[in-house]
């Protein structure tokens, strides 16, 4: 019987575990596609099994007016009535297709070729959304067909679909897995995955509740889905919002492709260079939310002199930060907002190209309307520390607002760190308050508002810890005097103990023949 689940994530972590034993000496890079593609499948199977059955049951009311009828063969085909599944957002699954075929056949020596041959059918069913898509990866994976049939049966035995919350269910698998995947693969998972705590923050912060969302390095699409989740939790329409997207890792925006369409979402999505070949030369978006490559090498800088993107100047060749902050700036429309994930460099680079670039669109852009620092461990790629971009255009203040966050967050385990909804909330209604000029103070050690005539004394130096200061300890009620006493007398103490060891160490030392 399958399983459902009652909320949790225990039942992924559950599905996770079993998945990962059966992946054997696998690369997780290649395994990923094997595991997301089956939980595809089998999602859209769930919704297709639910919409036939309830078809099956229409056809049999006497009292639905609509599709009641007697005839086996009419009801047969209005249960199979491709249009009866479109129009509720269902894709429609052919029966060679269904997971429930596919369960059958789980111990059948061709189950790889089952699986591609149950891809291509739905793509073609389903060209709009799913045209080349899906990974028809299954017959020449390194995986005997015993083992990938153990994997069909295990995800086979999760029910993914809910008719009343099934793009939050499945979309929370998914996000699961795609966050262990990029664990696993450490600085290779950075390239598809930002974390969630991250993505939550970024979109917290702008907003994205009407107009045009884009993201010039989507990855797996985790910019776009929190901020359909940010609307539906404030009212919004999901019709409000647009959603626009590159990716130059064909196999990656295979990934972000499913990931919309298993919530029901639609975008303009293309693959591409983004430095080089700008898939959107004229969109103008109201929100930008994205997590670049860091401190990216070797990005074409020679080959896009004279391109209209670069305003401020043409980043270094050695160095991609700017140029994706000026990408994002040119894509933003006359009053639109942006919120970039960078290395902690991108606020205190004194390279000369980088430096003029900030000084430019501090100066005369006007461009930079908050920093945040991030605390260290929040990313699967921990070695580098990184930071929060806030760009808006048609600002009328000339004054920037600096968060330190180092502090925050809670440890998950020993190496990975996690914002808590307590930090993300704190961190917000900060930003939110200084934008409106209401219930806004500086806090000394964590957060500041700082004019431009002082940026520009500091180098244009933007990282926090430079304008909000050192925390105010907290006072223990000791009078100094008496603090002060004790530890000069703990201070001698120390000394005195000091001699001593320094006398025993002489003596063995003698006594060894090394003495003076």
């Amino acid at each position: 019987m399958a399983q459902t689940n009652d909320g949790s994530l225990d039942f992924a972590a559950k599905l996770w575990s079993t998945c990962d034993r059966l992946r054997n000496n696998m690369e997780s890079a290649e395994y990923k596609h094997i595991v997301l593609g089956l939980i595809f499948l089998k999602y859209i199977s769930d919704s297709f099994e639910d919409r036939h059955k309830e078809l099956g049951e229409m056809v049999k009311d006497p009292n639905n007016h609509e599709y009641y009828c007697t005839d086996e063969e009419e009801r047969i085909e209005i249960s199979e009535d491709k249009d009866e599944y479109t129009s509720q957002n269902i894709f429609y699954v052919p029966e060679e297709a269904r997971f429930s075929y596919i369960l059958k056949n789980a111990t059948q020596s061709d189950i790889g070729k089952i699986i591609d041959n149950a891809m291509e059918l739905i793509e073609k069913e389903n060209p709009k959304q799913l045209k080349g898509v899906l990974n028809k990866v299954y017959t020449r994976a390194p995986l005997d067909s015993h083992t990938l049939g153990e994997i069909v049966k295990t995800i086979g035995s999760i029910e993914l679909y809910n008719k009343n919350d099934e793009m939050d269910i499945l979309g929370r698998v998914y996000e699961y897995f795609l966050g262990k995947f990029a664990q696993q693969e450490g600085k290779g998972g950075g390239e598809f995955f930002t974390p969630d705590s991250v993505v939550r923050l970024l979109v917290e912060m702008i907003e994205p509740l009407n107009g045009r969302v884009y993201d010039g390095c989507c990855g797996s699409g985790g910019m776009f889905v929190q901020s359909m989740k940010f609307l539906q939790a404030h009212k919004g329409q999901r019709k409000n919002i647009s959603i626009y997207g590159q990716e130059s890792n064909p196999t990656t925006l295979k990934l972000c492709k499913m990931n919309l369409a298993i919530r029901g979402l639609s975008g303009d999505i293309r693959y591409g260079n983004t430095y080089i070949d700008d898939q959107f030369k004229d969109l103008r978006a109201q929100y930008v939310l994205a997590n670049p490559p860091f401190n990216d090498k070797l990005w074409g800088a020679d080959r896009t002199k004279g391109d209209a993107r670069w305003v401020y100047g043409l980043a270094p060749e050695n160095d991609a930060n700017y140029t994706w902050l000026q990408n994002f700036l040119y894509h933003l429309d006359s009053e639109g907002a942006a919120g970039i994930v960078l290395a902690n460099g991108s606020m205190t680079t004194s390279q000369s190209a980088n430096l003029e670039i900030r000084k430019g669109m501090i100066d005369k852009g006007n461009v930079v309307d908050c920093m945040v620092a991030l605390p260290p461990q929040l990313f699967f790629t921990t070695q580098i520390p990184a930071c929060l971009w806030f760009m808006r255009k048609g600002r009328t203040t000339n004054k920037v607002l600096f968060i330190d966050a180092r502090k925050m967050g809670t440890m998950l385990d020993r190496v990975l760190r996690k914002l808590t909804d307590e930090d993300i909330k704190k961190i917000a209604d900060i930003y939110h308050n200084w934008r409106k000029g209401k219930d806004y103070e500086d806090i000394q050690g964590f957060c500041a508002e700082v004019d431009r005539d002082t940026i520009a004394e500091n180098d244009y130096v933007l990282a926090p810890g430079r304008y909000v200061g050192i925390e105010e300890a907290e006072d223990d009620g000791i009078p100094f005097e008496e603090k002060m006493t004790e530890l000069t007398e703990k201070l001698y103490a120390q000394m005195k103990e000091s001699l001593k060891l320094d006398e025993v160490i002489k003596k063995n030392l003698e006594e060894l023949g090394y003495g003076e």
